[in-house]
């Protein structure tokens, strides 16, 4: 592993990697948001589902923060780093140290993301009309996801991916323009994959929203690794 990081990207070559991740991001996008509306449309249409998602939604209310880090430390942290492990390619991708590292970060933003849904519901009311949830998606996708989500995700990646090497992640930032460099990448990718899962996340009641969010965000975490990796 390389004592430095990876050569900086200028803000042009940035946006294109990040641009051309969208597009190869596309199809699997397109799925999983197929699959997120298809859940939420058999919500409102499929009494069975209804009910078993309304059990969800009442063990959630009743565990509370509990479920937001068990679950998202398994679908953010967890479930990515064994299927790294389960390859022979990407084995060696991440230590025992890493892996761990990951799964209690995330466990960490299962309670960042919770609290922005809460916060959410207490600025814009729980309704599931399409005002609302407009509103809510808006705020989430340019206000939340550029300015708090990537950034502290990315600089999380970068501290682990050099393997716990504080000094080369303060030394990058130093550099300037860190953002355009780091962040606009992952910040461009993950668009095809959150702008419209979000929409499909707020038409949910506020329980569910979580556990929604976590089915998308396994597929996420392999695009943020891919997108952070460190050169040999």
């Amino acid at each position: 592993m390389s004592e430095s990081l990876s050569a900086s990207p200028s803000l042009a070559a940035s946006w294109q990697a990040g641009c051309r991740g969208a597009k190869a991001n596309l199809k699997p996008g397109l799925l999983l948001q197929a699959g997120a509306l298809a859940l939420v449309l058999a919500y409102y249409w499929h009494p069975p589902t209804r009910e078993a998602l309304g059990r969800l939604s009442a063990w959630r209310v009743e565990t509370g923060f509990a479920f937001s880090i068990v679950s998202t430390s398994i679908f953010g942290g967890l479930l990515p780093v064994l299927l790294f492990w389960s390859r022979a390619a990407t084995r060696s991708r991440y230590s025992l140290g890493q892996g761990l590292a990951l799964v209690a970060f995330w466990g960490y933003k299962g309670i960042e993301v919770d609290l922005w849904y809460r916060f959410m519901a207490f600025c814009f009311g729980e309704g599931v009309d399409v005002r609302t949830i407009v509103i809510k998606s808006l705020l989430d996708q340019f206000g939340y996801c550029p300015f708090v989500a990537v950034p502290v995700t990315v600089l999380a990646y970068e501290w682990i991916e050099s393997h716990f090497n504080h000094r080369l992640v303060i030394a990058d930032l130093r550099i300037g323009g860190w953002y355009w460099r780091r962040g606009l990448t992952v910040l461009v990718s993950s668009t095809v994959v959150w702008m419209p899962a979000v929409f499909i996340i707020y038409a949910l009641p506020t329980p569910l929203q979580l556990p929604l969010q976590n089915l998308v965000l396994c597929f996420y975490t392999l695009l943020v690794a891919h997108l952070t990796a460190r050169h040999q």
